[in-house]
């Protein structure tokens, strides 16, 4: 599973149109308010199809999601190079939306169910972190080979190879092991179609995706809905079913609440930001065939962040500071973005990098911290509305940086910083509620 999911993961962000997009929306005459647009239909397209594909996800299947989804993404850069122009744009970050929606949950929830049936829900946090930093190393590649491609072969060249890696993530995401069924269908026959939480006797029930596997603590029953933490569905809820079971988990469960809002918290500001990070290498004065090279700086960054995710988790577990671990990487990440974006200079963008690290980490801690809290049915569908809450703040951000940079002339360089201020409220506010539930 963690080989499926780290080269699933490099292969969704090895997309060579990653560093040049910006600059093919330039060329075809795109203002800053027409990028920032296409970013929030991008946003929006998300948000719509986030939690239904989530609970489909949950009801059905999440490995087709997954199969799905890069081949739409496919079909979006497809139109960027065939069709360049502000409608074909649109339309291909619909597509790229819909993928996104289709992954986000579905992703999450397979790896953690499948990790808990293994019995090492414990390592999830470091097989996510690195999980990120195999994505994170996917765009560096990008940012690598594109400067070479596009010297050679335009932007044809680069959106040929985008489009190759898009098949080759539909391929391996074939490979991802998903249980539910497989469990489902031996259910039946042990129980002859009765008993709990297993499917009926039908041929179409028993071909429905099963319970998902669980952790260690799981009862011998067939439905593993009260096992410790692994989430597992119920094949009879259906797609309407397994919505409201979300929903109700939301509901009655603080802590499940808390960790779900702490993930758009955590993720919309600085995931947003990587979409201005070419116009802040520009602003600094680089060279447009050289801006790959130094966008490998802040993904450098990112990268460290992935791969240190699991060892910060750990630590901060052991100390039993997890809340004060997460506000002080907030708080570091977020002067660094600041004195980044402000320096305008190639050691400004390295800070940038400085800062995208901490935030990496930070996201992978409050991700494993939502996938912990979750105890139901529903786990892609609540997955997916904390995507849902991280797209609403990304819309935020992408009209506000549109506010600053472009109306009110301020440049990237200081919309970067003002992004950065978010993060000093969240810190303060993360750490005096980690001690209240320390103390109390």
């Amino acid at each position: 599973m963690a080989a499926c999911f780290y080269a699933y993961s490099f292969l969704d962000d090895f997309v060579l149109l990653y560093p040049v997009y910006a600059l093919l929306f330039a060329d075809h005459g795109l203002s800053l308010w027409q990028v920032s647009s296409l970013f929030v239909i991008w946003s929006l397209t998300s948000l719509l199809l986030e939690v239904p594909a989530g609970a489909w996800a949950d009801a059905f299947s999440r490995r087709l999601l997954l199969c799905a989804g890069p081949l739409l993404s496919g079909v979006g850069f497809t139109l960027w190079i065939l069709a360049p122009s502000y409608w074909a744009f649109a339309a291909g970050f619909v597509l790229w939306g819909a993928k996104g929606a289709f992954a986000s949950g579905a992703l999450e929830a397979l790896l953690y169910e499948e990790s808990a049936r293994a019995g090492a829900a414990e390592r999830y946090a470091r097989t996510l972190g690195r999980g990120r930093a195999a994505g994170t190393m996917g765009v560096m590649a990008s940012m690598a080979a594109a400067a070479p491609v596009f010297a050679v072969g335009g932007y044809a060249a680069v959106g040929a190879a985008s489009v190759a890696s898009c098949l080759l993530g539909a391929a391996v995401a074939t490979r991802f092991p998903e249980h539910r069924a497989a469990e489902g269908a031996e259910a039946a026959v042990r129980d002859g179609g009765a008993g709990s939480g297993a499917p009926g006797d039908s041929p179409g029930a028993v071909d429905s995706p099963g319970p998902a596997g669980s952790g260690p603590d799981a009862e011998p029953d067939p439905d593993p809905g009260s096992g410790s933490g692994s989430g597992s569905d119920d094949p009879d809820l259906g797609w309407v079913g397994t919505l409201r079971a979300g929903l109700a988990e939301l509901r009655a469960d603080p802590s499940v609440r808390g960790a779900l809002l702490l993930v758009p918290a955590v993720v919309a500001v600085w995931g947003s930001l990587d979409e201005y990070t070419p116009y802040l290498v520009r602003e600094a004065g680089v060279a447009d065939p050289a801006v790959p090279l130094y966008l490998l700086l802040v993904w450098a960054g990112a990268a460290a962040g992935g791969l240190l995710a699991g060892r910060v988790e750990e630590r901060g577990r052991a100390a039993h500071t997890p809340a004060g671990v997460l506000a002080a990487l907030l708080a570091g990440s977020a002067v660094a973005l600041a004195a980044g974006g402000l320096a305008g200079t190639a050691m400004g963008i390295a800070l940038v990098g400085v800062a995208f690290g901490g935030f990496q980490v930070a996201t992978v801690l409050a991700e494993a911290r939502l996938q912990e809290r979750i105890t139901g049915p529903a786990r892609a569908t609540l997955t997916s509305l904390a995507g849902v809450g991280t797209d609403l703040g990304t819309i935020a951000v992408y009209g506000a940086y549109g506010l600053i940079g472009s109306a009110a002339g301020l440049g990237h360089g200081v919309a970067f910083a003002v992004c950065a201020l978010p993060y000093l409220v969240v810190a303060p506010v993360l750490l005096l509620r980690g001690r209240r539930r320390s103390g109390a």
